[in-house]
């Protein structure tokens, strides 16, 4: 992970802690520095033991755990699941559905950050073509933006038919992309539909990373190139959602252009990742008329609770912002298909909860059946892990068959695979070698964040108008065994002293099942108030100590905390993915916020789905924080100053806009996050903490 330099705490505080000090440390002697350098050694070996600094009882041993923070999440998604079903429950006619349909289609296209506007000249070349037994299968190469380039293969049945029905077969999450379901794909030709399948952006034939030196991406092409190009899309105000769709948008107008296709029979599966864009595309196309997702429905709620351990792996397309905050959720997909026929496909043993799919499919269905459609909709299960299993493939070729009118049959046919390399529709196997007009994705995503309509918003305004928990407000008191909704309890656990310092442990209580883990050194008086003092990396520890000392004796007290999933509150568990190992490897820190797969990536897009990104709650936590310092003097008090190092500076200027009584200290490198920047810059990985949606629309 490519991460921004961090500055040991002594060097920062150093240069930070009053004016006239930073001016004492710019003037001194190389000889003085040595003293100094020496002085904090020997403070460090007078720090007080690792157990003062300690809150929490010791981790237990590295492995999967429900953390308080995991818990928090997985209960706010099933408090906006029941709020949803609660809007849901005022449908009492036809038209209060469809009234409900076009306000999910409307979230939705806002969450992706819409589609293009303007359907340009697709330029559909064949670049070659392959005979089989019953069918042929031609190269297509369109583009589905100036020179955005699909590559795609066209099953065509040799059945005598003139016109044949269509299926769109979206490809997952495969190295391979459209090569890799080309066993179903011929199933469905020498059924009598003509098929065509394309490569999502970051896999196959349009890695969006390749290096033609190694012939290979720089990320692996399962996930991983999803999760840098979905992350930029987020701070551009989109989801890489946008652009998948789009593809398939305008796979289904090249369909139409063929002669051989009967225009009013497009239907549309697919499997894991191709069947989330089956779900999208299905939802937002209403000129496909029959959809069968596989392997992806499920309930949201279900998914936030078991990704971590099951499917770590970043894939940002499918965790749009505010998915279930907002009321959509996999069910809400599904209603947005009404009343055209839906089959649900689920395996038992998917990472997609099975059970969440069973829910969303009743929900979908009730409407269906009310409204006198309930033919329409379908549900298949197996008992398979995670694949289009050839029980449900057959499930769904019945499926498209009485929807089309097509004959009764029974029974899969038999298919002859064919030599991947003959399936290759550039000669080279990548478009960026073979097209050097090629525009890549992250153009695209620069130009949507640079001509999207700004909007005149802060940090600060989206501080407060995104599920903002409204802190200032809650009460405080002592814990006394639970934390009500907008209360503060704060339990101290222990205390300690180091000379004439005071160490005092306290977890603070809030939001039913988190906890703050705070500590506050202090000396008799306090003259010149509090700092707050945070860092990405924890609470202040034993290397910490110099710093510390200095700071007391200048006056101050000192309060350090851990941002909720850091610190102490840090799972301790490596999220392993199947598809990519190396992504877990070196140190546990290194593997936790790991920005392509990691339990903190997993937490941020936890957060993104149910409203609130992790940014702002790290806000939250400053504030919490506050309130608390507040709460231990009543009467007046100067004004609390932030002290953070190295990225956390971010957070600390940031909250000065939220809270501008705050004051900060200067940091010897005051590294900033430049969100329009990246996103224009195309940088590809910054801290997964600060993932802000809209990012790069938003003004100091």
């Amino acid at each position: 992970m490519v991460r921004l330099k961090s500055l040991p705490w002594f060097a920062v505080a150093g240069c930070f802690l009053t004016a006239s000090l930073s001016s004492r440390a710019a003037s001194a002697k190389p000889a003085a520095q040595s003293d100094s350098a020496a002085s904090a050694s020997q403070s460090i070996e007078n720090a007080p033991p690792p157990e003062a600094f300690r809150v929490l009882p010791p981790p237990d041993a590295e492995g999967p755990q429900i953390t308080p923070y995991l818990l928090y999440q997985t209960s706010l998604a099933w408090q906006q699941d029941s709020l949803r079903q609660a809007r849901w429950s005022q449908v009492k006619t036809e038209a209060d559905l469809l009234k409900l349909r076009a306000e999910l289609k409307s979230s939705v296209l806002e969450m992706i950050g819409g589609l293009p506007t303007e359907k340009t000249d697709l330029h559909a070349t064949i670049t070659g073509r392959i005979a089989a037994d019953g069918f042929h299968v031609e190269k297509l190469l369109y583009q589905s933006l100036p020179g955005f380039y699909v590559t795609a293969l066209v099953y065509v049945p040799e059945n005598g038919e003139k016109k044949h029905p269509a299926v769109l077969l979206a490809a997952g999450h495969s190295p391979k992309g459209k090569i890799y379901y080309q066993e179903i794909s011929e199933r469905l030709a020498k059924r009598g539909y003509l098929v065509i399948s394309w490569d999502p952006v970051g896999q196959g034939e349009r890695s969006q990373f390749w290096d033609a030196g190694m012939s290979k991406s720089r990320y692996n092409l399962i996930c991983a190139e999803h999760a840098v190009m979905g992350n930029l899309a987020y701070l551009a105000g989109a989801n890489l959602a946008r652009w998948e769709i789009w593809d398939g948008i305008r796979a289904v107008d090249y369909l139409l252009t063929r002669p051989d296709v009967d225009g009013t029979k497009i239907s549309l599966t697919g499997s894991s990742g191709g069947g989330f864009q089956t779900a999208l595309l299905g939802a937002l196309d209403e000129r496909i008329k029959v959809i069968i997702p596989s392997c992806y429905i499920t309930a949201l709620p279900m998914r936030v609770e078991n990704r971590i351990f099951l499917d770590p792996d970043s894939d940002p397309e499918q965790d749009l912002y505010g998915f279930i905050s907002k009321g959509v959720d996999h069910a809400g997909l599904l209603l947005m298909m009404y009343p055209r026929p839906v089959m649900v496909a689920t395996v038992a043993l998917d990472f997609f909860p099975v059970q969440g799919g069973h829910k969303s499919y009743e929900e979908a269905r009730a409407f269906y059946a009310r409204f006198g459609h309930a033919d329409r909709i379908g549900f298949a299960e197996s008992y398979n892990p995670h694949q289009y299993s050839l029980k449900n493939q057959e499930s769904a070729l019945n499926f498209l068959d009485r929807f089309n009118g097509r004959p009764v049959q029974h029974g899969l046919p038999a298919v002859t695979p064919f030599n991947e390399a003959d399936l290759l529709v550039t000669k080279s196997g990548q478009v960026s070698v073979d097209y050097p007009n090629a525009q890549p994705l992250l153009h695209f995503i620069a130009e949507h964040a640079a001509h999207a309509p700004k909007r005149p918003k802060t940090v600060a305004q989206m501080y407060r108008s995104e599920q903002d928990p409204a802190i200032s407000s809650w009460t405080v008191s002592r814990y006394a065994g639970s934390a009500p909704p907008r209360q503060l309890r704060w339990e101290p656990v222990g205390s300690s002293r180091a000379g004439a310092v005071q160490i005092d442990r306290y977890v603070l209580h809030h939001s039913t099942y988190l906890q703050m883990p705070l500590l506050h050194f202090h000396k008799a008086t306090s003259p010149k108030g509090a700092i707050l003092w945070f860092g990405l990396d924890g609470k202040a520890s034993q290397k910490d100590w110099p710093a510390i000392t200095r700071l007391l004796t200048e006056g101050y007290e000192v309060y350090s905390f851990d941002f909720r999933g850091l610190g102490e509150d840090r799972m301790n568990y490596r999220a392993f993915s199947s598809d990519d190992p190396t992504l877990s490897k070196g140190t546990i820190e290194q593997a936790y916020t790991n920005p392509l797969s990691s339990v903190l990536a997993d937490y941020v897009y936890n957060s993104l789905l149910t409203g609130r990104p992790y940014f702002l709650q790290m806000m939250d936590d400053i504030k919490i924080a506050t309130l608390f310092i507040h709460s231990k003097d009543a009467g007046s008090h100067p004004p609390l100053t932030l002290a953070a190092t190295g990225e956390a500076y971010e957070l600390a200027a940031r909250f000065k806009e939220i809270d501008p009584t705050v004051k900060t200290l200067p940091a010897e490198s005051e590294q900033r996050i430049d969100w329009a920047r990246i996103v224009a810059s195309g940088q590809e990985q910054w801290p997964i903490a600060f993932l802000m949606p809209f990012g790069a629309e938003l003004t100091h």
